[in-house]
C-alpha cells in the first residue's frame, strides 16, 4: 500500500509529458490524458484516505532514509485533502473542457492549458504529502510555476497585472520560507518533520519562536489571512472562471493545511495560539466588511473566502481536539463550496456578459437551474442548517465555548456575526442577479463580448479616426464610461470569459458540460451533509492522530 503514496505526485507529471508532446494538433487526446489521469488520482486518493485511516504510510525515495532522502507521508489529513482536492480539480477540469470546447479555443494558450493544470495539480499533491520542509517547499514552487501560467492564460492585460502581483507576493514568501528552513536547519541539522518534532524540544524558546514566526507568515501569506491578504481580491477575478475556481478553493488551503501540520507536529504547546485566534476575528471581520462593500460577483466572492480562512484559523487557534477536527471539517467543506461558487459565477458571466451586480437580474426566471446551482451553495457558505457550512461552524463555535478564555468568547460572537453579514451578502446577490427584473439593456443571447485590453485598443485606433469615420458615416465608436473603460450592452463593463481571454458570445443556456461539472461539486458539497456522522468522525481521529503525534513520527523513523 505504501507504494501509491507518491503516485499522486508522479502521474499527473507524467502526464504533463504526454500533453505537451500532444499538443493542439491532438486536442482530444490530451483531454482523455488529463481526464484519465486525474480520475486515477481520485482513485488512489480514496484509497489512501481509507488505508491512513489504520495508520500513517510513508515512504522514501531512493530507500534513503531521514534526513536524506525524500518522504512522502499519507496519514489521515493528507489523506482527506488529497481525495477531496483531487475530487474538485477533476470537476473543475471538466469545467473547463466545456468552456474551451463551447469557446472554440483551438490555438496555443489552451494546448498550454492542461500541462500547467496537471502540474497545479501535482503541486498540491506534493504539498498534501510532503515529509520535510524542503519538499514542501519544492511544492509551493510548482504550485507557483503552473499558477503564473494560468493566471496569464491569453496574456490580457489585465491577466498579466494580476499575475504579476501575485508573482511577487508569491516569491517574497518563498524568500522568507526559505530563510526560515536555513534557521531551521542550521539549528537541528534537518528538516524532516519527524525529526524536527523530536530536536525542537531541545532547542531555546527564541529559537523555536522564531521559526514558527516566520512559517506562520509563509503559511499566512498563502491561505490570505489579514493583514496578508491584500493581494488576493486583486488577483483571482481577472483569471479564468475554472482557474479563478480551482485557486480560491484549492490554493488558499494549501496555506491553512500547512498551519494544521506544523503547528501540531512541530509546535505544540499553542504558544502563538492568542495571536492565531486575534488574526482569525481580524480576516473574519475585515474580509465580509469587504465583501459587504462589493458590487462584483468575483470580487465579493473573493473577500468572503478572505473573511472564512478566519474560521479554519480559529479552529487552530484553539488548538485542541474540538478546534482541529472542526477546523478540518470546515476545510473540507470550503473547498467544494467556494470552488462552486467561482463556478457558477463564470456562468452567470457567461449568460450576462458581466458579473457586475448592478447590470444583472432576472435570472431566477430566466435561467432557473443557473439558480438552484448557485442558491445550494451560497446557502451552505452562509451556514444555513443543514448544510455542511453549519455543520463546520457549529463545531467550532462549540470548541470556543468549551475552550471558556475570554478571547474564545470573542472568537465565537465574531464567528456569528460572519455568518449573519455572509447571510446578508448572499442575499445582496441573490436580489440583485436572480430576484429583480431582468435590466434594461442587459446582454442578450448572442451578443459577443470582448476583453478589456482589445477594446481599449480598438478605442485608441477609433479615437485617431473618429472624425474621418464619422464623415464618411462608417461605424461607431466602441462607447466607453467615464473612466474611459469600454462598455458592453446596457452599459455593462466588457470583459473577456474565455480560457485564453478572447471575445465570447453570451448564450441563455450555458454548455451542458459547464453545468453537469458545476452540478457535480454541488452534490459534492451536499454528501458532506449526508454523510455528517461519518465525516465527522474521520476529522475527530484525524485531530486526535495530529496532537498526539506519535503515529507519524514512528512511522517515518521506523527501521
Amino acid at each position: 500500500m505504501n507504494a501509491l503514496v507518491p503516485l499522486p505526485v508522479l502521474l499527473p507529471l507524467f502526464a504533463t509529458g504526454l500533453s505537451l508532446a500532444a499538443g493542439i494538433r491532438l486536442k482530444r487526446f490530451q483531454r482523455f490524458i488529463s481526464v484519465a489521469v486525474l480520475t486515477a488520482v481520485v482513485v488512489i486518493s480514496v484509497v489512501l484516505m481509507i488505508a491512513a485511516d489504520d495508520g500513517p504510510l510513508s515512504v522514501h525515495l531512493g530507500d534513503f532514509a531521514p534526513p536524506l532522502g525524500i518522504t512522502l507521508v499519507a496519514d489521515r489529513l493528507s489523506g482527506l485533502m488529497l481525495t477531496v482536492s483531487s475530487l474538485v480539480t477533476l470537476c473543475v477540469l471538466v469545467y473547463s473542457l466545456g468552456q474551451g470546447m463551447a469557446d472554440k479555443d483551438d490555438e496555443t494558450p489552451l494546448a498550454v492549458f492542461h500541462p500547467a493544470y496537471l502540474i497545479l495539480v501535482a503541486g498540491i499533491a506534493c504539498t498534501f504529502l510532503a515529509g520535510d520542509l524542503m519538499n514542501l517547499f519544492v511544492g509551493f514552487e510548482i504550485m507557483l510555476v503552473s499558477s503564473f501560467v494560468l493566471l496569464t492564460l491569453g496574456g490580457t492585460g489585465p491577466r498579466i497585472r494580476a499575475g504579476s502581483t501575485y508573482v511577487i507576493i508569491s516569491l517574497l514568501s518563498s524568500m522568507i520560507f526559505l530563510v526560515a528552513i536555513a534557521i531551521t536547519y542550521a539549528a537541528t541539522g534537518t528538516v524532516n518533520f519527524a525529526q524536527l518534532a523530536e530536536r525542537f524540544d531541545g532547542l531555546s524558546l527564541g529559537v523555536t519562536t522564531l521559526i514558527q514566526a516566520m512559517l506562520l507568515t509563509v503559511f499566512g501569506i498563502k491561505a490570505a489571512v489579514f493583514p496578508v491578504a491584500a493581494w488576493l481580491p486583486d488577483s483571482y477575478p481577472t483569471a479564468p472562471a475554472p482557474v479563478t475556481a480551482v485557486f480560491a478553493g484549492l490554493l488558499t488551503k494549501v496555506g491553512v493545511y500547512c498551519m494544521l501540520r506544523t503547528e501540531t507536529l512541530l509546535f505544540p504547546g499553542n504558544r502563538l495560539g492568542n495571536l492565531l485566534l486575534v488574526v482569525a476575528l481580524a480576516s473574519m471581520i475585515i474580509g465580509i466588511l469587504g465583501a459587504v462593500a462589493q458590487t462584483d460577483l468575483k470580487r465579493l466572492l473573493s473577500f468572503t473566502l478572505i473573511s472564512h480562512i478566519g474560521y479554519m484559523v480559529f479552529g487552530i487557534g484553539l488548538a485542541d481536539r474540538a478546534g482541529i477536527g472542526g477546523a478540518i471539517v470546515y476545510v473540507v467543506h470550503h473547498i467544494t463550496v467556494q470552488t462552486t461558487l467561482f463556478l457558477v459565477a463564470g456562468l452567470i458571466e457567461r449568460r450576462g456578459g458581466t458579473t457586475e451586480l448592478t447590470r444583472l437580474g432576472g435570472m431566477a426566471r430566466g435561467a432557473p437551474l443557473l439558480s438552484l446551482l448557485f442558491f445550494v451553495p451560497a446557502m451552505n457558505i452562509a451556514g444555513i442548517p443543514p448544510f455542511s457550512g453549519f455543520i463546520g461552524k457549529l463545531a467550532l463555535m462549540r470548541a470556543g465555548v468549551d475552550n471558556g478564555s475570554v478571547l474564545a468568547w470573542v472568537l465565537v460572537g465574531g464567528s456569528t456575526l460572519t455568518s449573519l453579514l455572509t447571510l446578508y451578502v448572499i442575499v445582496k446577490v441573490w436580489n440583485l442577479a436572480f430576484w429583480r427584473s431582468e435590466p434594461p439593456g442587459q446582454a442578450a443571447e448572442g451578443t459577443v463580448m470582448e476583453s478589456q485590453e482589445d477594446d481599449a485598443d480598438d478605442a485608441d485606433d477609433a479615437d485617431d479616426t473618429d472624425d474621418d469615420v464619422a464623415d464618411e458615416g462608417g461605424p461607431a465608436v466602441t462607447p466607453q464610461d467615464d473612466q474611459g473603460i469600454p462598455v458592453g450592452p446596457g452599459g455593462g463593463q466588457v470583459v473577456a470569459t474565455s480560457i485564453t481571454g478572447k471575445a465570447v458570445t453570451t448564450t441563455k443556456r450555458p454548455p451542458r458540460t459547464m453545468l453537469a461539472a458545476t452540478a457535480a461539486t454541488v452534490v459534492l458539497g451536499l454528501s458532506y451533509t449526508v454523510l455528517a456522522g461519518p465525516l465527522a468522525a474521520y476529522t475527530d481521529r484525524s485531530a486526535q492522530e495530529l496532537l498526539t503525534r506519535t503515529p507519524y513520527i514512528e512511522e517515518v523513523l521506523r527501521p
